[in-house]
């Protein structure tokens, strides 16, 4: 099975989104470079962000995010983000009305269904479970492998917290992968058992 990555682009004081959800410049890493991430062209990163985050971005087979983020999203528009197969939305309401369902999206009403589900259909590639509330709900139910974080340098003061809720200690390994890229510090750390 694959492993279970929790991920986000961060604040230096722990933060993935403002009160208002709205990232400010966590993601003008994504966009002040001149190499694309994706097809779009619209994502252009630094040579050492791509080095680092393509690979990872091609070994992810499916994504858990929770509703709130889906509803923010609009579903992306029924097609999963960054080239993933799947994506596994956390949520106790039913899909959205008129929802497609043939898109690959599936609902689920817990983190161990989510987190099972999206191994099974990620076979050997990764899972990526988003930050934040649901994330840290994988981390708290010890679901999670590794912690993946892209440290922007800024400060937010307030918002939405990396690992959600998570109020009991969990303890890191050292990290194993530290890369300087421009605006952006990426870390990886495997989560201690």
């Amino acid at each position: 099975m694959g492993k279970v990555v929790m991920y986000s682009s961060v604040s230096v004081d722990g933060f993935i989104a403002d009160e208002n959800d709205q990232p400010g410049p966590l993601f003008d890493w994504l966009t002040g470079g001149d190499v694309p991430l994706d097809e779009s062209g619209e994502v252009k990163v630094s040579q050492t962000s791509y080095d680092y985050t393509r690979p990872y971005w091609d070994q992810v087979g499916v994504t858990i995010a929770g509703r709130h983020v889906f509803d923010l999203t609009d579903g992306w528009d029924g097609k999963p983000p960054s080239g993933v197969d799947h994506v596994i939305v956390v949520t106790h309401r039913p899909a959205p009305e008129g929802w497609d369902p043939e898109a690959p999206f599936h609902f689920v009403d817990g983190i161990e269904t989510a987190v099972a589900k999206a191994q099974e259909l990620a076979g050997d590639r990764l899972v990526e479970v988003a930050a934040g509330d649901v994330g840290g709900q994988a981390l708290a139910a010890g679901l999670v492998d590794e912690v993946r974080m892209d440290v922007v340098p800024v400060v937010m003061g307030s918002g939405k917290r990396y690992f959600g809720s998570v109020h009991a200690q969990h303890l890191l390994e050292d990290p194993d992968v530290v890369i300087q890229g421009n605006r952006v510090l990426h870390l990886r750390y495997r989560v201690r058992r």
